[in-house]
């Protein structure tokens, strides 16, 4: 079930990327609220909307966000352009998409005539707060030479609007084009799979690396498997099978307060002992002695050390490069100085990956 409320928009914060950002009066209370100004219409101050209001509710992860589901002040909306595969299927939510499998799209042909990604660089993270620091370090080190795609899979949040970071990072020239995959939608790109995701990702939009991670909102219930970042081992899989490169980003902190985050996260040897059962390059940020001889031991004791190519890389460039470029980015609510080891690994796996890069 869901917990739905009828509201009034008191006030619009912000409007961009299709989203709209209000304020609510809901039960006698001011709060925050998202409307998809291209799934729900354009709202308007003083329009009364029905709410999901679970999220909130049930203190989840939505950022206290409440979510627009019908905006009475709009009496009709109109499917426009071509497609017609629908994602989030056989829900009051269901989008039509144009996805590049698709007859009548113009890249099926590409689509089709696909063989292999030819060794291209593939990131893979467990967490959306690792796009931006990889794609710095794929732009650093290719001096800006490379194009990045970014592949949201449907693993956590499904427009992709609702990322600020992804349309900061297009505007700033970190990410060139974006695929959505799954029941994810909104990237440049539209995709039945991960598969086609990853074949439009080289074919269609041209990579020379590739970045694949879900969008916001990783899902985890402290169970060995109960998590949606699962998914990471799954996607090393799936670009060995298609001819690519796999580079997975560790997740590593030492000042989460879990123990089970605590240097190499329980997500991440998971994934690479159990999950990915084909090899990839893991990347390890430098670290000081202590903490990467922590590290080690963890993936030694994991068996993961033997099943995967394990290498170092400086991060520090990444992380520089997003300072540079004024682009603030946050995991768990910490930012880079406070969960340093977190974002050097994003970005050593960006390093990484255009040392890898074969014209």
């Amino acid at each position: 079930m869901i917990r739905i409320r009828q509201a009034k928009v008191t006030e619009i914060t912000d409007r961009s990327r299709g989203v709209s950002e209000i304020r609510v009066e809901v039960d006698g209370q001011i709060q925050k609220a998202i409307n998809y100004d291209f799934i729900t219409g354009p709202v308007q101050i003083g329009d009364t909307v029905s709410l999901n209001t679970t999220a909130v509710h049930q203190n989840l992860g939505s950022g206290g966000y409440h979510f627009v589901m019908a905006n009475h002040g709009v009496n009709s909306t109109e499917v426009e352009g071509l497609g017609h595969i629908m994602k989030v299927r056989y829900t009051p939510s269901q989008v039509k998409c144009f996805t590049v499998e698709e007859e009548l799209n113009p890249f099926r042909a590409k689509i089709e005539g696909f063989t292999s990604l030819k060794k291209t660089p593939v990131i893979i993270g467990g967490l959306h707060s690792m796009v931006a620091p990889a794609a710095a370090g794929v732009k650093k080190g290719s001096e800006g030479k490379l194009r990045v795609v970014y592949v949201m899979t449907d693993g956590a949040a499904l427009p992709i609007q609702l990322s600020r970071i992804v349309g900061e990072l297009k505007e700033k020239g970190l990410v060139d084009a974006t695929v959505t995959v799954g029941h994810a939608f909104g990237g440049d790109f539209e995709a039945v799979n991960l598969y086609t995701g990853l074949i439009a990702a080289k074919q269609a939009a041209e990579a020379d690396v590739i970045i694949v991670a879900m969008g916001p909102g990783i899902v985890g219930t402290g169970t060995k498997y109960g998590f949606s970042g699962i998914e990471q081992g799954d996607i090393i899989n799936s670009v060995n099978t298609l001819g690519g490169k796999p580079i997975a980003i560790p997740r590593i902190s030492f000042v989460d307060p879990r123990d089970r985050h605590t240097g190499v996260s329980h997500h991440t040897l998971t994934v690479l002992s159990k999950i990915a059962i084909t090899p990839c390059t893991v990347v390890l940020p430098h670290m000081d002695p202590i903490k990467e001889d922590y590290v080690n031991k963890q993936l030694l004791k994991a068996g993961i050390t033997l099943d995967h190519n394990v290498v170092s890389e400086d991060g520090e460039p990444a992380l520089s490069f997003l300072i540079e470029k004024n682009i603030v980015v946050t995991t768990m609510g910490r930012n880079m100085s406070q969960d340093k080891e977190f974002f050097l690994a994003a970005g050593a796996a960006g390093i990484l990956a255009s040392k890898y890069v074969v014209f």
